[in-house]
């Protein structure tokens, strides 16, 4: 169907005002926030406008979208608020774009139950305030959380700074509602946990808006903590301080935040920290008063049994009051220096092999001005590595193809070590090509057929997570 009728349609079937063609309003809307985006955009070469926005204000408006764009074969992407980073959202000119933003009303507040529901375009920052109004914390605290929505949460399976005591998404999401690729509404049974057959919730966990479109959330809160303090510590090596959180969080204390900069990191993050090959790592520690103490206490006979050092704390307010800070990176692209982060995970093990390697391979990247890691999420069998990387490129042609080759170190060092390619910002176009490596063909065959049957034309996102055969 042409592209015009299908926006006839679109005004047909929701309020006309919803049905967005203005091109400054499109071009706000047509991609994320990735560096290859802004970096197309800066060579005049980003992808164009989608044919139309539509700012849905109820669920019944996206099924009734969905429907229209599924009887058409008209593909649709859903933008939560844009601040994905990993080329999730491209547009193309014959796309309709579902812009949730307008879907903000905050449902429901239980104190009985502990549990909040939320339209999936509430900011992650105005959700948290809701709920610590009333004494309560989701406990998810993503550093986009204030350009960020909790649907986009979900469908990206992310991951925020207080995931070692409060857990990752999936910890927190007691119930989803959803608008299938058929129009079809679904809404999960709010219980505190089922044995019903598999949890349908989690098709929708990282899904990145390939099997239908989340419109409601609901979490399962807490009780805010009475008491925070912090602790700071320096390891002679990564290793070490990988064995120190190891030894803290094997036995049974989870400090909230539990962070540890290299070397290089710290003499860019915390000059004042900074001592040779040194590692730096900082606590917060949040509970009861007395579970508090007794961690304290405890990292504390954990770090002289290893060797590790007590550092000054004062960094800590410092980074806890900085952490929201999104960078921006269109002054680094205009300098010719191309750069990003790449989050991945593994077992203890294969950790430290997997940091040496893929710095070790970074660093051979011509003019590479930074090739660091920090750890930031810390698991009983594992922990994840934040990889930042920056290189200057002399002939500015190039920029996209020294890009590729940083991401292709990391992935390949992470896949090599047994890592996984991804912790908590999704998959997207960047690293789709190597999905497969890490799911192998059985995985990626049982993804294949979940989108078949769901969205046999294919209409949901194309372009992104699932690779093609």
């Amino acid at each position: 169907m042409d592209t015009q009728e299908v926006i006839a349609r679109l005004r047909q079937a929701v309020d006309e005002t919803k049905v967005r063609t203005n091109l400054e309003f499109l071009a706000e809307r047509r991609h994320d926030y990735s560096v290859l985006s802004q970096l197309a955009d800066l060579k005049g070469r980003g992808c164009p406008n989608p044919a139309c926005v539509v700012t849905p204000s109820t669920t019944n408006d996206v099924a009734a979208v969905v429907k229209i764009c599924r009887e058409t074969k008209t593909p649709l992407l859903t933008f939560g608020l844009g601040s994905g980073v990993v080329c999730g959202i491209m547009a193309t000119p014959h796309c309709v774009l579902l812009d949730m933003g307008a879907m903000k009303k905050i449902r429901m507040i239980d104190t009985d139950n502990l549990m909040a529901t939320f339209e999936a375009g509430v900011r992650g920052s105005d959700a948290e305030a809701a709920v610590a109004r009333r004494g309560m914390t989701i406990g998810h605290f993503p550093q986009s959380m204030d350009v960020s929505s909790v649907g986009g949460w979900v469908a990206t399976r992310s991951s925020g700074q207080f995931s070692s005591a409060y857990g990752s998404i999936e910890d927190m999401v007691m119930g989803i509602e959803a608008v299938l690729p058929d129009g079809e509404i679904y809404s999960t049974r709010l219980t505190p946990r089922a044995s019903s057959g598999p949890d349908l919730k989690h098709l929708f966990l990282g899904s990145e808006g390939t099997l239908g479109v989340i419109t409601a959330v609901t979490f399962s809160l807490y009780w805010r903590a009475p008491k925070q303090d912090y602790s700071a510590w320096r390891a002679p090596s990564m290793e070490k301080g990988f064995s120190f959180q190891r030894h803290v969080i094997q036995s049974g204390w989870n400090p909230p935040v539990m962070r540890q900069y290299d070397a290089t990191e710290v003499k860019r993050l915390f000059p004042d920290q900074a001592r040779d090959r040194d590692a730096f790592i900082i606590l917060v520690h949040e509970g009861p008063t007395g579970r508090v103490e007794a961690e304290l206490k405890e990292c504390e006979e954990i770090a002289s049994d290893l060797g590790i050092g007590r550092a000054p704390s004062e960094p800590i307010l410092k980074w806890l009051q900085d952490r929201n800070h999104v960078p921006g990176f269109e002054s680094f692209l205009q300098n010719n220096i191309i750069l990003d982060t790449i989050e991945i995970a593994a077992t203890w093990d294969r950790i430290e092999g997997i940091y040496h390697n893929a710095v070790s391979s970074l660093n051979l990247v011509p003019n590479m001005l930074n090739a660091s890691a920090h750890s930031s999420h810390c698991y009983r069998s594992g922990i994840n590595l934040y990889f930042t990387f920056a290189a200057r490129v002399d002939d500015p042609g190039n920029m996209e193809t020294v890009y590729d080759d940083c991401w292709k170190r990391v992935m390949e060092a992470t896949l090599r070590g047994g890592g996984g390619i991804s912790h908590h910002h999704g998959i997207g176009r960047i690293r789709k090509k190597w999905l497969a490596d890490e799911l192998g063909p059985a995985g990626v065959g049982i993804l294949r057929k979940i989108k078949n049957v769901l969205d046999p034309e294919n209409i949901m996102n194309p372009e992104v997570l699932i690779p093609h055969e």
